[in-house]
């Protein structure tokens, strides 16, 4: 039975220190961690290379529910990988999310249902804000950051929109979407 603990934070601005000191302590003896969103499972692949890791009888620990999943769904999908290995989960901040007990099963899934809430409620508000300050004239969305008049340049001077796209250091269907709309 191997304590295994698993830590994220989204940015690489973010450090992992304190996760991983809190993990040691609870006494992780293996630590998965990555800098990476927790709004998708598929590109973590420290949270894949842990789950395949681990084998029956080991735990996952996590500090705070929201560093395994941002999703109701990913919480679910993953807490059922570890339930078909007979993997343990327990969550250090949310001491009840204990899933060999009947009670943290419960608490977990309570607890899941909130966490998508607050991102739902987050994101609501978010575009209830753009909206906002669209009607303002503040809000101008993302700044472009491909220069159109080199693409039409490019273009103009015969290369195809493969080339230009390897030539700026873009995807293709970038390319061919400014030529669309500039014709």
């Amino acid at each position: 039975m191997t304590m295994v603990g698993y830590a994220r934070v989204s940015s690489a601005g973010q450090s992992l220190e304190v996760q991983i000191e809190h993990l040691k302590n609870a006494g992780c003896e293996k630590i998965f961690s990555e800098k990476m969103s927790g709004t998708s499972t598929n590109e973590r692949l420290a949270l894949k290379d842990a789950l395949e890791w681990m084998r029956e009888g080991d735990t996952l620990i996590v500090t705070r529910l929201d560093r395994l999943a941002r999703s109701g769904k990913d919480l679910h999908n993953i807490i059922d990988q570890l339930s078909q290995k007979k993997v343990g989960f327990q969550c250090l901040q949310q001491g009840a999310v204990d899933t060999t007990t009947s009670m943290g099963k419960l608490v977990l899934g309570i607890l899941g249902a909130v966490a998508e809430f607050e991102t739902d409620i987050r994101k609501e508000r978010q575009r209830e804000g753009i909206e906002k300050a669209k009607k303002r004239g503040v809000y101008k969305g993302r700044p472009a950051n491909i220069d159109a008049v080199k693409v039409r340049a490019l273009k103009s001077a015969g290369m195809g929109g493969a080339a230009i796209a390897k030539e700026m250091g873009i995807g293709r269907a970038s390319v061919y979407r400014l030529l669309a709309c500039s014709e």
